[in-house]
């Protein structure tokens, strides 16, 4: 074994911590602290790159986002919820809409589900910092209902648009509304999980390049229905290994 390999011991904390961190089963030892892991495998862009591609992140948000009165939604949010991470991630999670909290403070995902889901990130080997989470809808639906196909119409263009800066190098679609705006199904979200689906953001099959697309359970379902959450990692894994991540070792 060289000096760079994992010793027998790293390799099982490092599994039993994801699965720890997932609640995929209790653990009981009390593993070792220690720092989160940066993404070193992951695809490197230049500070022009990223400063170029904040540019044009922040100003799709201040000019079009943030006044956007496109659909109802907008009589109703508090704020937008425009999506925030690395403009450069490879990895890149997109839900449906904006919870209550998110609503309050205008940041994707900072909710229980948004807990979760820094959780899964963590056990990914990743930090939230490395990846870019957003939603289909930058307004919250009144009482966090499934978003209506013509506030989806009116809100793609500015997902789109994202997903266009970013060039990411997978998307992870959390729950079933986000994965069948993406991938235009109408299947659910128990058929389209557990394997990788190409993304146009042509929004015609075939046209212009792909992006591999992991459908997967969304973080609030899993806080429903715990026994779920075996499966939303297997699909991570499968994200991990297509990213080329270190692999959780039994």
């Amino acid at each position: 074994m060289s000096s760079t390999d994992e010793s027998p011991t790293e390799a099982l904390i490092q599994y039993l911590r994801a699965d720890e961190m997932l609640g995929v089963r209790d653990i009981p030892i009390r593993l070792p602290e220690r720092a989160v892991p940066g993404s070193p495998r992951l695809p490197q862009k230049s500070a022009e790159e990223v400063a170029d591609r904040d540019e044009r992140l922040g100003a799709l948000d201040a000019e079009h986002v943030k006044s956007c009165a496109k659909c109802s939604l907008s009589e109703t949010r508090t704020k937008t919820v425009f999506g925030q991470g690395s403009s450069a991630a490879a990895l890149m999670f997109v839900g449906e809409a904006p919870g209550f909290d998110e609503d309050r403070q205008g940041l994707a995902f900072v909710g229980k589900a948004g807990q979760l889901l820094s959780k899964m990130i963590v056990a990914m080997g990743l930090k939230r910092e490395d990846v870019y989470i957003c939603n289909v809808l930058k307004c919250r639906p009144p009482n966090n209902r499934d978003p209506a196909a013509d506030e989806i119409a009116a809100c793609c263009p500015y997902l789109y648009e994202q997903i266009g800066i970013i060039e990411p190098s997978i998307i992870v679609a959390l729950g079933a509304p986000a994965a069948r705006t993406l991938l235009q199904s109408k299947q659910g979200i128990g058929r389209l999980r557990g394997r990788l689906h190409d993304f146009f953001a042509s929004g015609i099959e075939g046209v212009g390049p792909a992006i591999p697309l992991m459908p997967t359970y969304h973080p609030a379902y899993l806080l429903r229905s715990p026994g779920e959450k075996g499966k939303a990692w297997s699909d991570l894994q499968a994200v991990m290994e297509r990213l080329g991540l270190p692999m959780p070792k039994k």
